[in-house]
């Protein structure tokens, strides 16, 4: 206990958060921590090639010098090699920015007005450290606005980032971004599509599809043949899921503001041939984090609000189709213990995986464990977690 203490003073988690990590990583716990502090070794993002090729994403960015690969495995798969910075300067005059922005910070992006918590006397050609809640250092950069229009407008770019810890492009600036021509997205989000394998002429449910992401996805792999239904729980998610699939161009979607817990209750005669339950989680596994402190009871709670997820979605499927579970966390709860949730209660089979890029689940819970898929933090750049059903018939 005391080593895990020292750990939650030295990188502000919770002894919660800490005692789950080490629940799965044992002596490896600090390693995880660690790597959950910086972004990574590669930022990805996927080419929508409904709007163009990969080819001819790659040189537009490499005409602007910016080097990009392409993952050998998925082809619309593209990332940046994310750069340390030697040193980052740091200023007298400091703002605080929210959680939510310090990261955002740290993965190369600049800072907007809402996300800035205090920026007391500041006035605009200020050089400035940018520090989070906490008082961590996550930049430096210069105001593009003063203290008065900060608060009175809560709008705009407010701080330029110009010394960053990470670097990376700030590919939401770009006009590839907002052509759709790309989308930041994990590797394994990315990946958690590509194992739903939804085909043409199917009708295909993403139980809670806010921002849209894989729902543009899965409509770009089926390419306008296949009934997509996006589902969220208010106007809110379904307007950044609406705006996400009208950049994208993906207009086969229809989208419908709705508890989807529900689902199968409401909308008795929908039945899917396949089904995406990527519920709200825990988020463990999302890189970087200034800090963590979620309680052990936040995340049973989460654990049995995704069982009611896939309990109504597997009441929904037909027997012998697909469901595809996906969480961003690491978490025993949320992820094996899920799997044996679904096995146990819902009618549904754990089925292999077409394409495995992390590591075999954890086989602790249920005998076909191994048959997941997990991304480990400090091995694969990020926490995530995969499993896939087929319905029994």
């Amino acid at each position: 206990m005391q080593e895990l203490e020292a750990l939650a003073s030295r990188f502000k988690f919770s002894l919660d958060t800490l005692s789950e990590l080490e629940r799965i990583y044992g002596e490896h716990v600090a390693e995880v921590v660690q790597s959950l502090k910086s972004p990574g070794r590669h930022y990805y993002f996927r080419v929508n090639t409904l709007k163009a090729t990969v080819d001819c994403v790659v040189k537009r960015f490499e005409e602007r010098n910016l080097r990009v690969h392409v993952h050998p495995l998925i082809e619309e798969a593209l990332y940046f090699e994310v750069e340390k910075s030697q040193s980052v300067e740091r200023f007298e005059k400091k703002v605080v920015v929210d959680k939510f922005t310090a990261e955002s910070v740290l993965q190369g992006a600049h800072v907007y007005a809402p996300g800035i918590v205090k920026c007391q006397g500041l006035r605009i050609g200020n050089k400035v450290s940018i520090v989070d809640d906490q008082g961590q250092t996550v930049g430096a950069g210069i105001a593009r606005m003063n203290e008065s229009s900060i608060l009175a407008l809560r709008r705009g770019l407010a701080i330029e980032v110009t010394f960053p810890l990470y670097r990376i492009p700030s590919l939401r600036e770009t006009s590839e971004y907002e052509q759709g021509l790309v989308y930041p997205q994990s590797l394994p989000a990315i990946l958690t599509s590509r194992i739903l394998s939804p085909q043409a002429g199917e009708t295909i449910v993403d139980f809670t599809c806010s921002p849209g992401g894989k729902l543009s996805h899965i409509g770009q792999l089926t390419k306008g043949r296949a009934r997509i239904i996006g589902v969220d729980r208010n106007e809110t998610k379904i307007s950044s899921a609406r705006e996400t699939i009208r950049r994208m161009g993906c207009n086969e979607v229809a989208l419908i503001t709705h508890d989807a817990r529900y689902l199968d209750v409401d909308f008795p005669g929908l039945v899917a041939d396949r089904c995406l339950v990527d519920p709200p989680c825990s988020a463990l596994g999302v890189k970087p984090k200034t800090y963590e402190y979620t309680s052990r009871e936040e995340i049973e709670a989460l654990a049995t609000y995704q069982r009611q997820f896939l309990k109504a979605a597997s009441k929904m499927l037909r027997p012998g189709g697909i469901l595809v579970y996906s969480v961003c966390t690491v978490t025993l709860s949320e992820c094996e213990g899920n799997v044996k949730f679904a096995v146990d209660e819902c009618g549904l089979e754990v089925e292999a995986q077409d394409l495995m890029l992390g590591s075999a689940g954890i086989d602790t819970l249920l005998r076909e464990g191994k048959l997941t898929q997990r991304f480990h933090p400090h091995l694969h750049d990020s926490g995530y977690f995969i499993a896939k059903f087929r319905k029994k018939g």
